[in-house]
């Protein structure tokens, strides 16, 4: 079952709990670029920094958040976003427990995406 548009965009402003300078900022560190999954282009770029990147974008466009404002293009990527996250995050509890665990890199996945775990 597909969500409806409303309903994507209340948990992507939800789930991305990041702001457009700090999903930058982290964007920029070996880290981020490290994390995740590599596309296939063989730019060396993994999928969540380019939906980071793609995460800034309607971040930047539409700062208050106004559901009249997005376009079918961001509403797509919010619910690849909002998939994402959701999947990942039920992992999360496990991997703040270990830093050192494989389970830990979820948590640097999902900063790529918008989500920062260790924010309150």
């Amino acid at each position: 079952m597909v969500k409806d548009i409303e309903t994507v965009i209340q948990e992507f402003n939800e789930l991305v709990n990041m702001t457009p300078s700090e999903l930058k900022d982290w964007l920029g560190t070996e880290e981020s670029t490290g994390s995740g999954w590599g596309k296939d282009d063989g730019s060396g770029e993994t999928v969540g920094h380019e939906s980071g990147r793609r995460i800034i974008e309607i971040l930047e466009k539409n700062p208050r958040k106004d559901p009249e404002k997005y376009d079918e293009d961001d509403v797509d990527h919010m619910r690849r976003v909002v998939a994402y996250c959701k999947r990942h995050l039920a992992q999360e509890e496990h991997a703040k427990k270990n830093p050192d665990s494989k389970s830990y890199r979820i948590i640097r996945s999902l900063k790529n995406w918008g989500h920062d775990a260790q924010k309150a």
